[in-house]
């Protein structure tokens, strides 16, 4: 018999989260059956989605949804040996039995010297949305100008990256110096701080006098109400996230996008990553390549500690965060 640890969400979130919303929780598991497998957890993430995904796909009582890489510990299950890694949707525990639903094995030549923990960042769903947004949904092309803010998270800088290697000029915003001292390492054109700008608009126009002929769009709200005149003819812009409305107790209002949509004939799309996930194991060892390369960097904030996720969770929606956040257990 297993003790297991488990974050319940105790009351939905009003506003920003506080401690007083999450309640930490031990169980016994039983002992795994025919076709099920022990996991245990070696790094748990934390991501924005969590919260809006919170309201609509959670009640008070769940355990937090979120994925982790964790090692087979028990299995009677042959696709899962004791000892190799998965990827799984667990949610927020040390410990879980599965029958296998929603493991996915790390990639069996995974190289020894690259982190497990990128699984869960540049080399699992954060760099396969900046991927899918960039090839599937912009349909990118060398010489395009391409502007993505929230530049600094954990899909972001990839998707700075990714711009850069198909030979894109590439725009970002974040939100303190160091991350945009961060952004210029990594080879994005001209980044700049978004909270100390004089003016956004006026950021934008010299970052890019001549427009933008693709926005990969993480922030929503008053970013993007200044970002869309900004767009090209025909310019496309792919929705990843609105991070900057997760959190409002009321609906934030206006300026509406109608008329530059029209005038500009713009496209704009939002998307889930899961669209594409036939093509993930080939995407992964692109992706993979790149890293082993040098040509993708995927720097990681790491929290220790299980006990610390609720920090970890409200520390990364308030920007804390360099790339991806991740929990060491």
């Amino acid at each position: 018999m297993v003790q297991a640890k488990s974050w319940i969400l105790k009351q939905h979130f009003e506003g920003f989260p506080k401690d007083s919303d999450f309640e930490l929780k031990q169980e016994q598991l039983p002992e795994p059956k025919d076709g099920e497998v022990l996991v245990e957890a070696v790094f748990l993430s934390v991501d924005p989605y969590m919260r809006p995904f919170s309201r609509v796909r959670m009640q008070p009582g769940d355990v937090m949804i979120g994925t982790q890489v964790a090692k087979v510990i028990q299995s009677n299950n042959p696709a899962f040996p004791v000892g190799c890694h998965v990827v799984g949707r667990c949610g927020w525990r040390t410990h879980t039995v599965s029958d296998g639903t929603g493991l996915t094995r790390v990639l069996n030549d995974w190289p020894q010297d690259v982190p497990l923990s990128l699984a869960l960042g540049g080399l699992g769903m954060p760099g396969l949305t900046a991927l899918y947004g960039l090839e599937e949904v912009l349909n990118i092309k060398p010489g395009e100008i391409l502007l993505v803010n929230a530049a600094a998270g954990a899909v972001g800088s990839v998707v700075g990256q990714i711009g850069k290697l198909k030979g894109c000029k590439v725009v970002g915003s974040a939100g303190s110096d160091a991350k945009v001292a961060y952004l210029k390492e990594l080879g994005f054109d001209h980044a700049f701080n978004y909270k100390t700008v004089p003016s956004l608009e006026e950021a934008l126009k010299q970052a890019s006098p001549e427009g933008y002929d693709c926005y990969f769009e993480n922030v929503g709200g008053d970013f993007y109400s200044v970002a869309l005149p900004q767009m090209k003819h025909f310019g496309r812009i792919a929705v990843c996230g609105g991070i900057s409305l997760y959190n409002d107790k009321e609906p934030q209002t206006g300026p509406y996008p109608h008329l530059n949509m029209i005038f500009k004939e713009l496209k704009m799309e939002g998307f889930l990553v899961g669209r594409w996930e036939h093509k993930n194991e080939e995407s992964l060892k692109r992706m993979l390549t790149w890293v082993q390369e040098g040509k993708l960097k995927c720097r990681e904030h790491v929290t220790i500690g299980f006990d610390n996720m609720p920090a970890a969770f409200m520390g990364m929606l308030q920007g804390e965060n360099t790339g991806k956040a991740v929990i060491k257990v």
